[in-house]
């Protein structure tokens, strides 16, 4: 059977803001304490008056203008009616008919093709976020519950066109999305806690007796891992083929309701929730507590000057600029803005990205994750390993030797010391480290070690060059700051000529 998979993604992110969207309580997850970040204008009660957060708006400008969409000088607010146990006020302040921004696109690289492909964006729009309900899930009947700590939490919806061919390429939109968002810092964008989530909403368009039929659209409502993602649209194509090739008269567009589904991740399935609401299920009309939201030219130039070097141009330039490679890359990137800034600076201060590169996905990695810290929290600053790297890439130290400064400097600055540039060099010079540049004095050294290690010595000659490890490992012992790789040539020409 030939098909054509078609999916679209409505992506639900929580926006960094100290308070609610349209009231002054505490913007925070908090778990462990339900029910206590509440006032009556969340809670819908009766006189309460909500009042627009202005730091949101700009927030959702800012990821707007970073997504390319479109933004309009005047929007307004609709009210969303729906009775769900979450949504105390019974209707959500969302945006319908006049969302403050619209036709954007996000460029996204598929790893298994190599390819680049452009996924459209119809808008995206500010609403509040409803509670959770948090139900029972031993199988024996208990109770469910609702906490209202999330209620009025600023929710930006982005609604992607429906441009997306595979679940893979669901899962690399939303991965570019992501970091997009967190480099702009907007969002934490920390799925397990609910800050980012999207629905899926899939069908196929299937080549049958000639003409294309499409199957009926699912949505699957609530996937919050990126793994979750492609599994749940991943098992919902296959079901969706299996069902239409079983009776193709019977699945076609009209003749099957179109339907909400939940992901059971444990067991790898999704499962019918209820029939899809259309819009005017949904008796939308404009709120008449909150006054349009309009916005000028240069608010939006103002906010536009703020956005930093977005993850996809940066990615780019560490590969044609510094020379990384495609993967290294993307690991750096992966990391973090602040991650990111920091490894620019040590490649700057240095001269030489690809050794920057080997040191912060190798050593500073490794350190990070030992001390479970951040890049921000790290004790040794951007231009003191900068400076230390400087020195390998001059020559002047080995990369050995760079290694047993990187400890003193780790044991200094996490003891409290405030590092300078200077510190590196003291270092270097205390513990004899700088590479020993007088061949003389080298030759002589080895000269030594060799009178004394006849039988290394006939073994090189005869070929056997294997044998050179205990002779090199003797003249490093005598010379602190040799090159090791240098010592090495200098003994076979000794030897073998």
């Amino acid at each position: 059977m030939e098909y054509t998979t078609v999916i679209g993604l409505e992506v639900h992110v929580q926006l960094l803001t100290k308070s609610k969207l349209f009231c002054g309580c505490e913007n925070l997850f908090n778990p462990d304490n339900p029910n206590v970040q509440t006032c009556p204008v969340c809670l819908g009660l009766p006189g309460a008056l909500p009042v627009m957060n202005r730091e949101a708006f700009r927030l959702s400008l800012k990821t707007s203008l970073a997504l390319n969409l479109q933004i309009a000088q005047s929007s307004k607010w609709d009210r969303k009616q729906y009775y769900y146990p979450d949504l105390p006020k019974a209707y959500q302040i969302s945006q319908y008919d006049l969302p403050y921004s619209s036709e954007g696109c996000v460029e996204i690289t598929v790893p298994s093709t190599g390819k680049t492909r452009r996924v459209g964006l119809f808008r995206a729009h500010l609403e509040e976020d409803a509670g959770k309900n948090i139900h029972d899930e031993s199988g024996r009947g208990g109770d469910s519950q609702v906490d209202l700590n999330r209620c009025g939490t600023p929710l930006l919806e982005i609604v992607s066109k429906p441009d997306i061919r595979s679940a893979e390429e669901a899962r690399v939109f939303l991965e570019e999305l992501r970091l997009l968002l967190w480099y702009i810092e907007v969002s934490d964008c920390n799925m397990q806690e609910g800050s980012l989530r999207c629905d899926a909403n899939v069908n196929l368009h299937v080549q049958h007796n000639g003409e294309t039929v499409a199957t009926p659209i699912v949505e699957i409502k609530n996937l919050n891992s990126f793994r979750g993602v492609e599994a749940a649209l991943e098992y919902e194509i296959r079901q969706q083929a299996k069902k239409f090739e079983a009776d193709p008269e019977g699945y076609r567009i009209g003749k099957v309701p179109k339907a909400t589904h939940g992901w059971n991740a444990d067991r790898g399935v999704t499962f019918e929730q209820r029939g899809k609401e259309e819009a005017a299920d949904y008796r939308y009309f404009p709120d008449p507590d909150l006054c349009p939201v309009t916005v000028s030219d240069d608010e939006i130039a103002e906010i536009r000057a703020t956005l930093c070097e977005f993850p996809a141009s940066r990615r780019h330039r560490y590969v044609s600029k510094l020379g990384l490679s495609d993967d290294v890359a993307g690991v750096i990137i992966d990391q973090g803005r602040r991650y990111a800034d920091y490894f620019e600076a040590v490649a700057s201060e240095c001269g030489d990205g690809k050794q920057a590169a080997n040191w912060m996905t190798q050593d500073v990695q490794r350190e990070l994750n030992e001390r479970k810290v951040e890049i921000t929290e790290f004790s040794i600053p951007a231009a003191v390993l900068g400076t230390l790297l400087k020195q390998i890439v001059a020559g002047e130290i080995t990369v050995k030797s760079g290694r047993e400064v990187f400890i003193v400097l780790l044991t200094e600055g996490d003891d409290g010391s405030e590092l300078e540039t200077s510190r590196v060099n003291e270092i270097i010079a205390e513990k004899g480290l700088k590479v020993e540049q007088d061949t003389g004095k080298i030759e002589s050294i080895i000269d030594t070690v060799v009178t004394r290690n006849e039988k290394a010595a006939e073994d090189v000659r005869a070929g056997k060059l294997q044998a050179v490890g205990p002779l090199i490992g003797q003249v490093m012992r005598e010379l602190k700051g040799a090159d090791a790789s240098a010592v090495r040539q200098m003994i076979i020409d000794r030897l073998t000529k």
